[in-house]
């Protein structure tokens, strides 16, 4: 007995090592399960570097152009993973140039651990070359940050970090470290962090909440379904389908919830908001209980927001209190994690179909259909549209590629014509609305998921924001399928100045590059389309290659996206034309 206790007590002692900080802050990525990081080496980072010189066995570091790509690429990396991505910078203009993927990461809840260097601590605050207070940069667009200036810290606040940053409503996390610290040497040891003081990540779901949106939900005559990203983030694909299937609710999506559900599902009804569908814009104002799931009625979702549901009892399914009542009021909120909540939530719903409800639906849908989806997808005027070139893409990748856009027109179409039929396929910048969002986010999707066909769709002037990342798709031999619908304008910008600025298009007409050159500058094939016959074996032989890709088409100037809501309108106020 003795000696099994003392056995015991041994296994369970945890040695310790002296390393460097900069060692610790490697192998502390390396506990974390880590393998990819994206960024870029300078002055304050260096030992950091120097160290993952030596662990290339365990985690690849890609060198992107650009910090920005950085950020961009780890966003990629962690929508379609579902793990944490991983950004590192330098101090100063390296650590400045996060901030925009930051931002982006923190308001579509994106899971990410930036992490800079930053100058000596004997010199903070003395505008030392290359010094910029990072943390207090970052505070308002962080889950959390933290500077370190001692190596002995290191590893507890970068556990913390990666806690914080995939618990409950994921988010980006940055720590800033000294450069002393990154030198000192301490006994490392290494613990995961699982739990923090006072932050309580997933609130506990009162089943009362639940048992009163049952009763609300099977008493209902018009229910309609919105779900966001939340469904995707707590895994609760099937429990969602599960709901719709068995209550027989029409359901629609914001732009980070789509492929939550395939496309082609019956009671999928398609997207809300400024650009959505038909149908679940205008009958938004008709149901009876309105079901949102793991959204957060952004504005672009509700537009006018004294005219938005009225009618309806709201029930909201939310692992946020500070999203509940924040701009809808909500009759019942069951906090906690959608999948959980959802999974309480099934047995207590009632067998429905809801045929008459449905048939406002599809009637709404056949007016569309004629107004703007067949004009879109079977154009009978000369120039290309964008709409059939993601009817091209869907024909040749069978619906099964993972979507990745930037920010603008091209984005609408591509969230509207795209066929999802798996999960975590549309990875798009949504709150922020981050122009060159797509071509450095579509490498670190690629890189997170090999084996799926991974297209970044980009307009014109988006693409140009990031271009410099094709040298990292060079380098990295990312099979990223590149398409740029070029129609020579800001094209979103432009359509509102045609719209609502009697058309005087002040500062969108591009005068744009050879694209397909800048392509091949960098060792990528590419081809340039202008013609409907063209289209189709250009997207074959784009799909059809084993290595990176880029197709330039060229599309409608004044091809607008419809439908659309007015900026502060009602959405019973959406436009067809």
């Amino acid at each position: 007995m003795e000696i099994q206790t003392i056995t015991k007590i041994q296994e369970t002692i945890q040695t310790t090592e002296r390393i460097s900080g900069s060692e610790a802050i490697v192998r502390c990525l390396i506990e974390e399960g880590v393998d990819i990081i994206y960024g870029y080496p300078g002055g304050a980072i260096m030992p950091v570097y120097d160290e993952l010189y030596k662990y290339q066995d365990k985690i690849h570091h890609v060198l992107t152009r650009h910090e920005q790509g950085a950020t961009h690429a780890a966003q990629g990396y962690a929508r379609i993973s579902g793990k944490v991505g991983v950004a590192i910078a330098t101090s100063g203009p390296g650590a400045t140039n996060l901030i925009t993927g930051i931002a982006d990461a923190q308001i579509d809840s994106t899971p990410m651990v930036c992490i800079t260097g930053q100058v000596a601590s004997h010199l903070l605050g003395s505008d030392a070359f290359q010094e910029t207070d990072i943390v207090g940069i970052s505070t308002p667009i962080t889950k959390w940050n933290c500077q370190v200036t001692k190596a002995e810290d290191i590893p507890s606040v970068l556990a913390k970090a990666f806690y914080i940053a995939k618990s409950g409503r994921p988010g980006p996390v940055l720590v800033d470290i000294t450069k002393d610290a990154q030198f000192s040497e301490f006994d490392f040891l290494y613990k995961k962090c699982t739990k923090v003081r006072s932050y309580n990540p997933l609130p506990k779901t009162d089943f009362q909440t639940v048992e009163a949106a049952a009763k609300l939900i099977n008493a209902a005559k018009k229910p309609l379904i919105v779900w966001g990203q939340g469904v995707i983030l707590s895994k609760a694909e099937n429990q969602l389908k599960a709901l719709v299937e068995k209550a027989g609710i029409p359901a629609a999506w914001t732009i980070l919830g789509a492929s939550a559900i395939p496309t082609s599902h019956p009671l999928n009804v398609g997207m809300v908001g400024m650009h959505g569908n038909y149908a679940p814009n205008m009958l938004t104002n008709e149901c009876d209980v309105l079901i949102a799931i793991g959204m957060r009625f952004d504005d672009r979702v509700t537009g006018n927001l004294a005219t938005y549901a009225k009618q309806a009892k709201v029930i909201h399914f939310e692992i946020d209190p500070a999203e509940v009542d924040k701009n809808v009021k909500t009759d019942i909120a069951v906090l906690g994690d959608a999948k959980e909540s959802l999974e309480l939530l099934l047995p207590l719903i009632h067998v429905n179909s809801h045929e008459d409800w449905h048939q406002k639906f599809k009637d709404l849908y056949a007016i569309e259909y004629e107004k703007v989806i067949k004009n879109d997808l079977y154009p009978t005027k000369e120039g290309l549209t964008m709409g059939e070139v993601l009817k091209e893409i869907n024909i040749q990748s069978n619906g099964n590629a993972a979507i990745v856009t930037d920010v603008g027109q091209h984005q609408m179409i591509a969230c509207r014509y795209a066929d999802f039929n798996i999960t975590k396929s549309n990875i798009t910048s949504g709150g922020l609305g981050t122009m060159g969002f797509g071509l450095p986010a579509a490498i670190g999707a690629k890189m997170a998921a090999p084996d799926r066909e991974v297209v970044s769709i980009s307009g014109d002037g988006g693409y140009q924001m990031t271009i410099q990342e094709l040298g990292t798709i060079f380098q990295q031999k990312a099979a990223v399928k590149i398409v740029v619908l070029n129609n020579d304008f800001l094209g979103m910008v432009r359509q509102w100045q045609q719209l609502f600025f009697d058309k005087r298009y002040a500062s969108t007409e591009m005068v744009n590059p050879n694209f397909v050159a800048i392509a091949e500058g960098y060792y990528i094939k590419g081809k340039k389309v202008t013609k409907r016959e063209e289209l189709a074996p250009a997207v074959a032989e784009m799909m059809a290659s084993k290595d990176a890709y880029f197709l330039e088409v060229c599309v409608e100037k004044e091809d607008n996206v419809f439908p659309m809501i007015p900026s502060g309108a009602s959405v019973s106020d959406i436009r067809l034309e």
